[in-house]
């Protein structure tokens, strides 16, 4: 009896240990990474299945999408090319990190083997298969793996570098992507050759080849740094993706600011422009309009006439006989009537002057 009494004491104990260490364990089995459960694991084109999820951080947009060419342990081969992306769907876990959505089933432009593909659309990059089977579609083998070198992301993606003067007024934004490697397979990676796109909103990236020159043993890293230059004039929210081998491996957002020294030249040049015509059209005018008689200038219509209200005084009169000289004149004596002037004096008549026809003298009576 004793012996009944100290097993039920043990399995009590054993008990309440396991309910301590209940809260430890849920966090430790989340620490693995994100989960992608399905309720079904085959279905047909047209039909649809519910995707579920646990692990994932909370408050985090998803995207959910059905690709072929894919498994668990390899991943999508050939990025997002590889799914259906006009059928994909997006959702956004709660504050424990879980999610449940419906998403209709559709063929994946690859055949299979196929997977139900969710990653993160933003902040820190994470990604979960599940099997998915699709009735109906063509299945075809995996390409061989290979087991040469492997090369993967180790970092963060960020953008180094700064606009010039040149580029507010509209010459090509450029930046440097910066990125750690690693090489996690069996053989060495020699100048491997990258693919940088840039995208503006909802537009496909537009990939361009970037070699970066260097050698990367097995298990070795290194820092890549490769040049990023948009379009001219270029503004507005970009987003750089870095591609290698067909898989996409980091997107870094860019936000590109609008070039400013472009619309303050057009303000200037609309402002110059029409003063510039109007002053070339007045200077035409001005030059072909018909000349006032009397050869008056043909800005002579600017200058006001200045009244000239001077008095001129008689100046002395010079003794000099062989000296030429001119008699000033009173504004209110008429030429030839000013005094002192030998055809106006005042004096009395001189005793030669003619006695006037008109006044007659007769000699009266004594």
């Amino acid at each position: 009896m004793s012996g009944k009494v100290r097993i039920l004491r043990g399995a009590a104990v054993a008990a309440v240990f396991a309910l301590l260490l209940l809260p430890f364990v849920g966090p430790a089995a989340a620490a693995d990474g994100p989960v992608v459960t399905l309720s079904a694991t085959q279905a047909g084109t047209g039909g649809s299945i519910t995707a579920g999820g646990t692990g994932w951080r909370p408050h985090t947009l998803l995207m959910l999408l059905v690709c072929g060419r894919a498994t668990p342990s390899r991943g999508v081969i050939g990025g997002t090319n590889s799914c259906a992306n006009a059928d994909g769907r997006a959702v956004t876990t709660d504050a424990k990190g879980a999610f449940s959505k419906e998403l209709p089933v559709a063929e994946p432009p690859v055949p299979c083997p196929c997977v139900v593909h969710v990653a993160t659309v933003t902040g820190a990059k994470a990604e979960a298969d599940a099997v998915l089977e699709v009735a109906g579609h063509p299945v075809a083998p995996l390409p061989a793996e290979d087991t040469e070198g492997r090369l993967s992301v180790l970092s963060d993606t960020r953008l180094t570098g700064s606009g010039s003067l040149l580029t507010w007024f509209g010459a090509p934004p450029s930046r440097t992507l910066v990125f750690t490697v690693g090489n996690s397979g069996t053989g060495t990676i020699k100048d491997p050759v990258f693919q940088v796109g840039s995208a503006h909103g909802v537009f496909a990236p537009q990939w361009d080849d970037r070699q970066w020159q260097g050698t990367l043993a097995p298990g070795r890293k290194a820092e890549v740094r490769l040049p990023v230059e948009l379009s001219a004039g270029a503004h507005g929210d970009y987003t750089v993706s870095l591609k290698y081998d067909g898989k996409v491996l980091a997107e870094q957002p860019w936000g590109v600011g609008r070039p400013w020294g472009v619309t303050l030249f057009w303000l200037l040049l609309c402002l110059v422009v029409p003063a510039a015509l109007f002053r070339i059209g007045m200077a035409v005018v001005d030059r072909v309009r018909p000349h006032r008689p009397g050869g008056a200038s043909r800005n002579a219509h600017r200058r006001l006439p200045r009244p000239a209200l001077r008095l001129r005084l008689p100046l002395p009169r010079s003794r000099t006989a062989d000296t030429p000289h001119s008699t000033p004149t009173l504004p209110w004596f008429t030429p030839g009537s000013v005094p002192g002037d030998p055809a106006g004096r005042l004096s009395a008549p001189h005793p030669d002057s003619p006695t006037s026809p008109t006044t007659p003298t007769r000699k009266g009576p004594t």
